[in-house]
This record gives structure tokens, sequence and C-alpha cells, in this order.
């Protein structure tokens, strides 16, 4: 598979000709170490994940600096957060831009650091893995049910790895070791019988009273461990909206994961035919398309403010997108046929909106696109085209 061009690409060179640094977030093996590469060919690149280089700062971080007297690229800078510092007195005085490129993929660790020695300094970026429309470039459109089972990791792409080898190590030598680094857990199993029944709750609300029943654990360990997930960029609650829109509005968050293919895999998924038949493939597409939108939205160096919308009467809406003072609702299905009781919830939501709903969109996995009124019917792979439009 050629090398993609990511959408973000234009944002990261746009950002690094404004602020001294800039910081790319997002989870292993999203395409960070490449895009960054890519984009600033000519930059000394350093991986902190190497031993001997994260010895070297150890002893002597100023030294380290100096060797690099027109900034770097610095890969998994969350493995050494103390050089933040040292940096932030080398960008005050030397006042250049794009000097530091950083990566790194806990948020939690970052965030922290950042915030403490270069707010101000630096712009902050998320990068997700492939988006529908960036795998467009290179191949054919597909099934949905392709993309619920390969999922969107580059390297499934590049390398033409099978899914679930992919997922399998992914899980072992990613997830386990960075999670375990981060907190101790003492039954491995226990962790992984988490995930799965993570997993097996996309797309619905997260509730920790009922996991930890399941685990037997505490409902603080839950939502310690789930917060460790988000932190590590392996799942996404997507929060309630709460203004009151005249109902009283549900309150828990909705669980689903930053790639659908790991969720998946973790539901001892392992080929097409088995997504057809899955009792959560809706969930799966919902994941999809939900986790498209968000990373079309940050590619494009846009906050995502989603949310879900469902009150006490059970009126729903699976995503509010607000934009200013806008608040656009796209429903989703994973049916190939359109039916009119699908925009039932838009038509609702409209209604209580007003003025504030100038559109609506219902993505399905179906060919026929239409605009009826105000609300627009899409095929889920033009994603783009509608965060472009919004």
């Amino acid at each position: 598979m050629q090398l993609l061009t990511r959408t973000i690409h234009s944002e990261l060179i746009q950002m690094a000709q404004s602020y001294p640094v800039v910081t790319l977030l997002g989870p292993r093996q999203s395409g960070k170490t490449t895009l960054v590469k890519q984009s600033f060919p000519d930059k000394p690149y350093v991986s902190l994940e190497d031993p001997d280089q994260r010895l070297f700062v150890n002893n002597d971080p100023r030294g380290f600096l100096e060797k690099y007297p027109d900034g770097l690229i610095l890969d998994e800078i969350q493995r050494q957060p103390e050089l933040l510092s040292y940096i932030q007195g080398i960008v005050d005085e030397k006042n250049s831009k794009g000097m530091y490129i950083l990566t790194g993929s806990h948020q939690l660790a970052l965030h922290q650091a950042v915030s403490q020695s270069l707010a101000g300094r630096t712009a902050l970026l998320k990068l997700l893995p492939f988006t529908i429309a960036e795998l467009l470039q290179a191949s054919d459109r597909k099934p949905p049910d392709h993309y619920l089972y390969y999922g969107m990791y580059p390297r499934i792409y590049h390398d033409n790895i099978n899914p679930t080898k992919f997922y399998r190590d992914y899980v072992q030598t990613y997830i386990e070791r960075d999670v375990r680094h981060l907190i101790n857990i003492k039954d491995l199993s226990l962790f992984q019988k988490f995930l799965k029944l993570c997993a097996g709750r996309i797309g619905q609300l997260f509730n920790a009273n009922n996991l930890s029943n399941e685990l037997g654990i505490s409902t603080h360990t839950v939502q310690h461990w789930l917060s460790i997930l988000e932190a590590s960029f392996i799942v996404l609650r997507l929060q309630p909206y709460f203004e009151n829109l005249g109902k009283r509005t549900i309150k828990s968050a909705k669980l689903y994961f930053t790639d659908v293919g790991l969720a998946s895999y973790l539901l001892d998924i392992h080929n097409e035919t088995q997504i057809a038949r899955d009792p959560l493939r809706g969930g799966l597409f919902e994941n999809l398309v939900v986790l498209d939108i968000v990373k079309n939205a940050l590619n494009r160096g846009i906050e995502p403010n989603c949310y879900f919308y469902r009150d006490s009467n059970h009126n729903e809406v699976d995503l509010l997108f607000k934009t200013g003072n806008n608040l656009i609702p796209i429903e989703i299905k994973s049916s190939q046929t359109f039916h009119s009781d699908f925009l039932k919830g838009l038509h609702y939501f409209k209604k209580i909106a007003k003025d504030r709903c100038p559109t609506g969109f219902l993505i399905y996995a179906g060919e026929w696109e239409q605009k009826i009124d105000t609300l627009q019917i899409k095929n889920f792979t033009h994603i783009a085209k509608i965060i472009d439009e919004i």
C-alpha cells in the first residue's frame, strides 16, 4: 500500500509555523512517527523508547538538547517528561517557530507536564488511526463489514497484516504493557476480561456498577481502569448533552473504542462473515461512524464537541455535533435500506432545538442519498464531506 498523506498534515505544518513546539498525541501505531518524519524530513529524530537515549537524557538533559541547536523530533516524550522544562527555557530564549515536534501516547502524563512547562508555547494536535476518506486515497471503497473487522490502524494496511494477529499483538505488546506501567494490575486475566466486557458495551450507556459486579471489583477500580484506557486512547466516552431542551436528559456516558477493529477482536470476531451475524454489528457500525466523525474534526484542528441526546422518554439522537450555538443531530444506522422511521429522532430533535438545528444527517450503509427538507441522508463513506459542510 502506498504511503498516504494524512489529512492532519497541513494542520501540523501550519501549527509549526505558528508555535515553537507542536505536540502530537495519539494511540500507539496510529502513524505519529511516520507523519512527523514525512512532514519534517530535515529535522533530526530521536525516539525516547530507545534506552540509550533515555540514559543520555537522564544523565545530561542539557547536553542532550545542545546536540540539536535547531530543535528536533522527540518521539514518545511521555517517557522523559522532565525534558519539557529544559525545552521551555530554550524556546523562550530563541523565540523560533517549529523548533520541537513532540509525540506522545499518554494524555494524562503529558497534559500535566505540558500545562506546567509549555503552556502557550505548544500547539496540541491528536492523531487517531486512518479515516475512511484517507483509506479511499489508496483503495476502492469496501463494504462496511470490511472496515468493522479490519479496523483503521495504518500498519494493517501498509504491511497487509491479518487483523486478528495484529490486534492480538497490539493488546499484548502495547495495551497490557502500557497499562501495567500506569497501574498495578495483580491479575492480568481480570483486566483482559474487563477489556472484553467494555467491547460488549460499545454504543451503550456505561454503568460502572454493573461492570464491577460482573468482575468482582470495586466501582472505583472500574472507573480508574476506564480512565487509564481513555488516557491511552483505547476508548472514548461520549458525554450526554446536558442543556435543558424541555425534557430530563440521561446523564451517563456512552462507550466507544478508538478503533472499531480492536473492539471486534475483543468480541472474538475473526472474519467478516462473523461480523455480519454478530448481534453487536449495529453497535460496531455506530462506533465506526462516531470515531470517523471525531477523527475528521481532529484532523482539521477542530475540537470535536460531540455528544449524544437521550431524554427520560427515550427520545434520542446518536450524535450531536455542536458548532458555535448550533446543534447538528446525526443518526446512525447500519442498514443498507433506508426507512423513513430512521428520521424520527432527527425530526424530534429539530422540533425541540428549533433555530439552533439548521440541518441534520442520517448516516447509513446504503447507497441512496437525498435531502429531505433540511435533513440529509448520506452514505457512511462521505463523513469527511459532512464535516467540511458543518
